[in-house]
Formats: C-alpha cells, sequence, structure tokens
C-alpha cells in the first residue's frame, strides 16, 4: 500500500456509454471521485451509468455533458458549459473515446472534413486538452504524506493501446499495416478531401485508427516535455486486451466471437472491462501513478495480481523532432494557432 493518500476529486472523462470508459467511471465513483462524462448523448451516458448500478440526478457525485470529440465546435462548447459549472478546478482528464471503423471502404468526414478516426481519437481529444489546461493548473487535491499534509497536482490520461507502439509485438501487425505517421504529409496538407490519411496515401481504414492512437500517445509524452516543470502530470496506458468491448461493433461478427477466446486462450492478453476500468482509475488515483511521461502497461500476457510498469515506447512515439511537428500542425488544424 502507498505510503501518499490523496483525496478524491473532480474528472472528466470521454466516451463513457459503453466498455472501459464506463467501467472507470465505476470504478472512481466508488474510490469517492466526483466524475463528470462527456458523451455525444449524455442520456445515453446516463442509462449505461445506470444499468450498473451509479447514481442517477444525483450531480454531486456523478453527472455527464454533451460533447461531440469528432466536432470541433462542439468540443469548444462542451468545455465552456463545463467552465461554467465547476464549482472546483478539474484534477483529472481522462481521453478515452475512441472510434474504430474497420471495414470503410472509404473515408468518413468530420463536420470539419477530417478523416473520422483522426477527428474524433486525436483532434477532438488534443483540443480538449488544450482548453481545459489553464483550469487543470489549478488543482490542489490534499495530500497525506503519512506524517503531514501536501497538494497533489492534477493528471492528464490518455488511453493508448499496443497497436500504436512499434516495440511490442502487437505494433509490429503488418494488417492493413503498423501504425506509422510518415513524413505527415496529410497534416502538412490539411487532412480534408482527398487527403485522409497521416501520411497522405491510400486510406486503410484500420490503420487510420491506428495512426489516431499513435498521435494520442505523442500528444502524452509532448505534453510531459512541454509541462514538466507545471503540477499536472501526464501519462498514458494500455490496460490489456479489452476483446469484449464495444469497440469492435464494427468489426465482422466472427471475428467478435472469436477475438475474446483468441487473447483468453492464445495470446493471454485478455482483460475485463471491469479490470480495465479499475486499471485507469488507479492511474488517475492512486499516488503510485504520480510519474509524468510514463506509458504505463501490465504487459501482453495477463497474470492474477500483475503489477503496473512502465513500457518502452517506440522511436515513432518518442522521437521529439515528430512530436513538435505533430503537436504544431495539431494546433492549426483544430484552429488555435
Amino acid at each position: 500500500m502507498a505510503s501518499f493518500q490523496a483525496a478524491p476529486g473532480t474528472v472528466l472523462i470521454t466516451g463513457t456509454t459503453s466498455g472501459v470508459g464506463l467501467y472507470a467511471t465505476k470504478a472512481l465513483v466508488d474510490l469517492g471521485w466526483k466524475v463528470i462524462t462527456a458523451n455525444r448523448s449524455p442520456s445515453r451516458a446516463e442509462a449505461a451509468a445506470s444499468k450498473l448500478g451509479l447514481p442517477v440526478g444525483r450531480p454531486t457525485q456523478l453527472s455527464h455533458l454533451l460533447m461531440d470529440l469528432s466536432d470541433l465546435e462542439s468540443v469548444r462548447a462542451g468545455v465552456d458549459n463545463l467552465l461554467d459549472s465547476l464549482e472546483h478546478p478539474l484534477d483529472a482528464l481522462i481521453c478515452n473515446a475512441a472510434v474504430y471503423l474497420p471495414r470503410l471502404k472509404r473515408p468518413q468526414r468530420s463536420p470539419q472534413g477530417y478523416e473520422i478516426s483522426m477527428a474524433t481519437n486525436h483532434f477532438g481529444h488534443f483540443l480538449l486538452i488544450q482548453l481545459l489546461l489553464d483550469n487543470l493548473r489549478k488543482s490542489s487535491r490534499p495530500l497525506w504524506g503519512g506524517s503531514s499534509w501536501g497538494e497533489e497536482g492534477a493528471r492528464v490520461v490518455i488511453l493508448g493501446t499496443v497497436t500504436a507502439n512499434y516495440k511490442e509485438l502487437g505494433g509490429k501487425i503488418p494488417i492493413p499495416a503498423p501504425a506509422d505517421l510518415g513524413n505527415l504529409s496529410g497534416f502538412e496538407q490539411g487532412f480534408r478531401s482527398p487527403i485522409c490519411m497521416a501520411n497522405g496515401k491510400k486510406f486503410k481504414p484500420g490503420k487510420a485508427y491506428k495512426d489516431s492512437k499513435l498521435c494520442n500517445m505523442i500528444t502524452t509524452q509532448e505534453l510531459h516535455r512541454r509541462y514538466k516543470d507545471s503540477s499536472i502530470l501526464f501519462s498514458s496506458l494500455y490496460p490489456g486486451c479489452v476483446a469484449r468491448t464495444k469497440l469492435f461493433r464494427n468489426t465482422p461478427k466472427i471475428f467478435q466471437v472469436l477475438f475474446p477466446w483468441f487473447q483468453k486462450l492464445i495470446t493471454g492478453g485478455f482483460v475485463s472491462e471491469t479490470l480495465a476500468g479499475k486499471r485507469v482509475a488507479q492511474v488517475v488515483a492512486d499516488p503510485d501513478f504520480a510519474l509524468s511521461g510514463v506509458h504505463w502497461s501490465w504487459g501482453n500476457r495477463q497474470k492474477k495480481n500483475r503489477r503496473q510498469f512502465s513500457q518502452e515506447l517506440s522511436n515513432r512515439v518518442t522521437d521529439p523532432n515528430t512530436a513538435k511537428r505533430v503537436w504544431e500542425l495539431s494546433m492549426q488544424l483544430v484552429g488555435l494557432d
């Protein structure tokens, strides 16, 4: 048990109508946190939370905010509404929501004209973080150090994936291609039609998802570099393979049936939504995770009571020159520069 104990705080989490986000919400409420969810449908988020026995109609514990991450104007409006309603600064932000559309024949576009995976998974979260940094800097949760009180800064936690890390086997899978932003020509050219991939090449929906998650992990590292002297801690995590989640609802039915069994019996990577949610909550709330710039993992083969470790990341994630350019171009594309 950690010798330090921090008081519960207030957290905003995206994507909670199902899966890891929903179960992370439950884990955080169970720890005493006030949780604000951000979704395209607050009513669906409330209904999903209610099915898990979470409080309904008690906004001091759990409330639901309208925000469509694929639409940058919705992100801005959602942040305005959030900041107007907060009595105290946020203590944590969890960027969890993601779309995965591997069967698309042609790219879908966001209201701003960007390919939908990159728009939702990266640009929406990137803008959300930028708009909330000033508020997060004001966080100061009480921290008990065993003999005296101190303060705990805010945390920004981004969900990563093994498929975006070339240092791991899952990141080298060539179907449809590993995550790789190339020379960023898609970003350079504005990412609007006909451009649909970060590298400016032919549309591959599965790779579009991987590339967007690679951008999430790059963003975490660049946030740490730029704000390493601030009170905010920035980290990402891969909680294990949550093979039974609606993230995979757009895959072939046979894949949805076989994939969980493959992860359980062959790779050993399977984790339940409940366990994955608890791991996200740990990264947010546990003093043992009070390190910035870390990508937390529990390994690709799950064992009972396995502890977290700092996963080595590939150069595609950590290269500072690439990260700087992704940051600068993302700032332009979300309208902040």
